[in-house]
C-alpha cells in the first residue's frame, strides 16, 4: 500500500498545445492543461456535465516525447503525484497551486 500513498492516474484531452520551458542548465520541462469530464443527475433528473482542469508538469526524459508528439484535443493517460506550491507576485500577493507532476504517460488518440 505504500505506493499508493501519492498516486493520481487521469485520462483527458490537452487544452492546449504543451509549454516547453527551457533552464540556463539545459534542463527543460513540459506544461499543460488537462481536462477530465464527469457527469451526473441534479434533483430534477437532468444530467449534468462538468469538466474539471488540471495542471500537469513533465520532467525528464518524458519531455521529448511531450514536445514532440503530444498537442492541443489529444486524449492522454498520465500518472504521477500530486504537488504543491506557492509563490509570490510582484505586487507581493501569495498565489497557490496545486499540479501534478507526471512520471508515466500514454497516447491515447492523434
Amino acid at each position: 500500500m505504500n505506493t499508493l500513498r501519492n498516486k493520481v492516474q487521469l485520462i483527458g484531452r490537452l487544452g492546449q498545445d504543451p509549454e516547453i520551458v527551457n533552464f540556463d542548465d539545459d534542463n527543460k520541462i513540459a506544461k499543460f492543461s488537462l481536462a477530465t469530464d464527469d457527469s451526473y443527475k441534479d434533483k430534477n433528473g437532468n444530467k449534468v456535465e462538468r469538466a474539471y482542469w488540471h495542471n500537469i508538469i513533465v520532467r525528464g526524459g518524458l519531455v521529448k516525447v511531450v514536445e514532440n508528439y503530444i498537442s492541443k484535443g489529444q486524449e492522454i493517460a498520465v500518472e504521477g503525484k500530486l504537488t504543491n506550491r506557492s509563490w509570490e507576485d510582484k505586487e507581493g500577493k501569495k498565489h497557490y497551486t496545486t499540479e501534478i507532476v507526471c512520471n508515466e504517460l500514454l497516447m491515447l488518440s492523434k
